[in-house]
């Protein structure tokens, strides 16, 4: 291939742009053709340096630097490429030669220092014998594609955060249905077993009452026979073949105990009660203590068998939340500190207040999290349980939910000693 039938102007033509193309020799028409393509084209050296030898005129409408100026700087190519996407074009420049051809897309300084993204087509020609004669590129401005693409992609990211937020609220409102069902099983639970539990409780009442009595009056009989020997074997005999002593002894520990299982009846109705909040949906002023019993007594059969509970409760306000959620935040992290207990151990709960915060802590004497687990711990679904004992969403919620109060959760862990959760809470939530 050959090039010297005619010569490229790195310099304006007017004669060019003014004559019209019918009567235009062939070399001005298509130098013609060359200036006013919307791609610059230029050619430069087939060596490493890529000294630029050609730059079409429209270069200095495109980017505002004369053609000339282009071809005498050696390394004007090369120094004018954003220095974010040098390494990427330097690095695989010399395929060029092996394969003949490269495409890139980068960013090129202008005159007025601001960067265009440019799409570069560079094209290896060679001479009769094969060897390599100079390079070809035709560079096209990009730049309205790359804002596009740069505005979807952030659209495409608001819309995927957006995803997530319903997803969010997808999840809580779940809960929310799931808390409200529990509400008012507790309710009619509580509803059907004080009716029962309330007249035994009354019963049992007037039967501690009567054993007291009956006893009074065998008492009373004994005393009586006192002043008749005649009777005292008879009575003697009645009162070993009934066993009058141990009757007293355990009929009195019998009621007792009775009237004691009783409460403990009435207790956990309440606590399920206190728990739930039935209907509860507005901010409203409660004790963070009375919210922390009323849930352990709702988790203890699930906890009374791996852990011992530790109360150190410090002085604390009455704060202003929703009750209910909060209970559900308790709840998680207690049922945690309890699957983090493989065999026996101790969870200790801390509370205490200061500066208009409270907090509570829960901490355990179990495994610990990893440490490549313990940034994602909060994230929807993820969970280090076996599939199917667990959803990943108790600790996503409860981030959810004591965000929503204005407060933060922290966690510290360390494998083989346990972990420790701290909510902390403003006395006034913002808003």
């Amino acid at each position: 291939m050959q090039f010297e039938e005619f010569e490229f102007f790195s310099s304006p033509s007017p004669a060019a742009a003014s004559v019209p193309a019918e009567a235009a020799s062939p070399l001005v028409r298509l130098q013609y053709l060359v200036d006013n393509t919307p791609a610059i084209i230029y050619s430069t050296v087939p060596s490493g340096d890529f000294k630029m030898t050609f730059v079409s005129n429209n270069a200095l409408h495109l980017l505002g630097y004369r053609p000339e100026d282009m071809v005498a700087d050696p390394n004007f190519w090369f120094d004018h490429i954003h220095p974010d996407d040098a390494p990427a074009i330097f690095s695989s420049l010399a395929l060029v030669f092996t394969e003949g051809q490269r495409a890139y897309e980068y960013r090129f300084r202008t005159a007025d220092g601001s960067y265009l993204w440019m799409h570069d087509s560079l094209r290896l020609v060679r001479d009769e014998q094969g060897a390599p004669l100079e390079v070809i590129g035709a560079l096209t401005d990009i730049t309205s594609r790359k804002k596009m693409e740069e505005a979807l992609q952030a659209k495409g990211e608001e819309q995927q955060l957006l995803i997530g937020k319903l997803s969010e609220a997808h999840d809580q409102l779940l809960q929310s249905e799931k808390m409200a069902s529990i509400g008012q099983l507790a309710a009619g639970i509580a509803h059907e077993i004080n009716n029962p539990v309330g007249f035994v409780n009354s019963n049992m009442g007037s039967l501690q009452n009567y054993v007291g009595t009956l006893f009074g009056v065998l008492a009373q009989y004994e005393q009586a026979a006192a002043a008749h020997p005649a009777l005292a074997p008879q009575l003697a005999a009645l009162r070993q073949r009934a066993d009058l002593d141990f009757l007293k002894e355990d009929v009195t520990d019998l009621v007792r105990e009775s009237m004691d299982g009783l409460k403990r009846v009435k207790d956990i109705v309440q606590a399920l009660k206190d728990f739930s909040h039935v209907g509860e949906t507005e901010w409203q002023i409660a004790d963070l203590h009375q919210g922390l019993d009323s849930t352990l007594n709702i988790v203890s059969n699930e906890l009374k068998y791996k852990a011992s509970i530790e109360k150190h409760y410090g002085v604390l306000p009455p704060i202003k939340c929703l009750a209910s959620q909060l209970n559900q935040v308790f709840m998680n992290l207690l049922v945690n500190a309890g699957h983090a207990i493989k065999e026996r151990g101790t969870i200790s709960i801390s509370t205490g207040a200061a500066d208009g915060w409270v907090w509570v802590e829960v901490a355990d004497t179990g495994g610990g999290i990893a440490p490549e687990h313990l940034n994602r711990i909060f994230e929807p679904f993820f969970t280090t349980k076996p599939v199917g004992s667990g959803t990943g969403l108790g600790l996503s919620l409860s981030y959810g939910i004591v965000n929503k109060h204005g407060g933060k959760i922290e966690v510290v862990s360390e494998l083989g000693k346990g972990t420790r959760f701290t909510v902390r809470l403003p006395q006034t939530p913002p808003g």
